[in-house]
C-alpha cells in the first residue's frame, strides 16, 4: 500500500498535520549541501571583504532553522535543543553539514535541510561578487532518527 500525504485533508486542501496526539520524544535530522565552485573563488575566501563567507554561512544556517516554520507553510514551530552547522572547504568547493534536535511531537527534517539550504545560499551569496556561476548542489536528508517511522539513513551512492 502506497503511502498518503499527510498535509492534504480529504478535499485536497493543504493542511497542518495534528500531532497533538503523539509523544514528544528526541528527534533528529541531518542534512547536507554542496557549494561548486572554481578553484579562484576558493582562493579568494579568505579576503573575502563581506567578512569569513564560512563563519557567516554557519551562523545563517544555525538562524535559519530556529525560523523554519516562518518559512514552510505547514511545518510546526519547534523548540530546538541544538542547531549545528558545519561548513567546510573542499577541492572543489564548500560541505556543508547541519544536525537539528528537538525533544518534541514531530520531526526537525525541515529545519536541518532549511540549515543547509540557507548556508548554501549565503555561501553563495558572500561569493557571488566573484563568480554568478557557482552551483549549489545535493541539498539531502542524510539521517533522522524519532518519532513513529523511525530512523532513515540515505544510502551511498
Amino acid at each position: 500500500m502506497a503511502k498518503k500525504l499527510s498535509h492534504y485533508d480529504r478535499a485536497g486542501r493543504a493542511r497542518m498535520v495534528d500531532v497533538s496526539g503523539k509523544p514528544a520524544t528526541r528527534r533528529e535530522a541531518e542534512a547536507s549541501a554542496f557549494v561548486a565552485m572554481k578553484p579562484a573563488v576558493l582562493a579568494a575566501l579568505p579576503s573575502n571583504p563581506k567578512g569569513d563567507p564560512l563563519e557567516v554561512a554557519r551562523l545563517a544556517g544555525i538562524m535559519a532553522a530556529k525560523r523554519t516554520s516562518e518559512l514552510i507553510p505547514m511545518c510546526h514551530p519547534l523548540p530546538l535543543a541544538l542547531v549545528d552547522v558545519e561548513v567546510r572547504l573542499c577541492e572543489n568547493g564548500v560541505a556543508i553539514a547541519s544536525k537539528v534536535v528537538t525533544t518534541s511531537e514531530t520531526g526537525v527534517e525541515m529545519e536541518a535541510l532549511v540549515a543547509a539550504s540557507v548556508s548554501a545560499l549565503t555561501v553563495y551569496d558572500m561569493c557571488k561578487g566573484i563568480d554568478k556561476g557557482i552551483e549549489i548542489r545535493k541539498i539531502v536528508l542524510e539521517r533522522k532518527s524519532g518519532g513513529k517511522s523511525g530512523v532513515y539513513r540515505r544510502e551511498k551512492k
